[in-house]
């Protein structure tokens, strides 16, 4: 059997096999559910000071699309389909003593639950982490700060910070507040995902999870009516080789900082190659609304299979692997004609 079991800077997992933030992570049930099935970890759905935030909750939608576009009813989903959504936040009231209660059955299980907070403020944002944190880690053992929401180019409850500078100011307030590992979530829409890693690290994060959802928009070419009615954030297969660049580049950029791939996962397979790639660990949200948590389990089990079939006989043999096999286009020896593959 492979050893599954991974460091993400100060914490160790069971498994690399984490529920992210998300709606399937909003409720106590949702995050039992998790755990039971067996994930290393699972990331609640974020909060944050302001109210207009949950109450966007009242506004969130959820379409799928299918393979040319298509919307798929969700009674009849495959798994395949591509996710557009309209989110919002959980709301505060009784969150952090649900937050308590879950991780001291996560306790209980070898795993953790990890607070999240999808920023608008950087003050309210250290303020709602100090009190996740508070004696000596009581309520969760980590905190996720998400400062790449998609929804923050659209709504003003949450913010999405896209500049080295401001990430740094926000990952400076909340890691001023704490004194547990700290994880910063980045966008995927900005210059350069690998720059704001470095200005993360440099500012106190302990992990760098890369990276959010793309913001999509996607009109019915018949009436013309956008899908949702209106702009959202894309989930889904077509998202994992761009989210596998970043997260390759930056662990080939630097080595020492701690990487959590997500954005595009759904099969063990998927998750092989987020550890290939630089990750130490992988957070999966759409595959887990598309199938339930029970699919944690599944892929927790098949990573198994995978990663031996692969030669590794430990999750730490595997990441990064694929970085130390790839080269600079400029290393590449030409080929005495360029392929046309196409004219085969």
């Amino acid at each position: 059997m492979t050893d599954l079991t991974t460091t993400v800077g100060p914490l160790r997992l069971k498994n690399p096999v984490l529920a992210a933030s998300s709606e399937a992570t909003m409720t106590e049930e949702g995050i039992l559910g998790c755990l039971d099935a067996g994930a290393g970890a699972v990331v609640a759905k974020s909060v944050n000071e302001s109210p207009a935030a949950a109450r966007q909750l009242h506004i969130a939608d959820y379409a799928l699309l299918g393979a040319t576009g298509e919307p798929v009813p969700w009674p009849h989903r495959t798994g395949g389909e591509t996710l557009l959504c309209r989110s919002g936040l959980a709301p505060l009231e009784g969150w952090l003593a649900m937050l308590e209660r879950t991780q001291v059955y996560a306790r209980g299980l070898g795993a953790h639950v990890i607070g999240s907070i999808t920023v608008a403020e950087p003050g309210p944002a250290a303020d709602l982490a100090r009190e996740m944190a508070r004696e000596m880690a009581r309520v969760v053992p980590a905190v996720e700060v998400n400062v790449g929401a998609p929804h923050g180019r659209e709504a003003g409850a949450v913010r999405q910070v896209t500049g080295p500078e401001t990430v740094a100011r926000y990952t400076r307030a909340v890691r001023d507040a704490v004194d547990v590992p700290l994880i910063v979530k980045l966008p995927a829409q900005t210059d350069s995902p690998r720059a704001l890693a470095a200005a993360a690290r440099d500012a106190g994060a302990d992990v760098i999870a890369m990276i959010g959802r793309f913001n999509g928009f996607w009109p019915d070419p018949v009436t013309s009516e956008p899908v949702l009615g209106s702009w959202g954030a894309v989930g889904g297969p077509a998202m994992l080789p761009v989210s596998l660049y970043w997260v390759s580049k930056t662990f080939a950029a630097d080595r020492r900082t701690p990487l959590i791939g997500t954005n595009g996962a759904r099969t063990a397979a998927d998750v092989a190659r987020f550890l290939l790639s630089g990750a130490r660990a992988v957070e999966l949200a759409s595959v887990v609304l598309l199938h339930g948590p029970g699919v944690l389990g599944d892929l927790v089990r098949d990573l198994d299979e995978v990663l031996a079939a692969g030669g590794h006989t430990r999750v730490a043999d595997a990441v990064g692997a694929a970085v130390d096999r790839s080269r600079a286009y400029a290393d590449i020896p030409p080929r005495d004609r360029p392929p046309r593959p196409w004219e085969d």
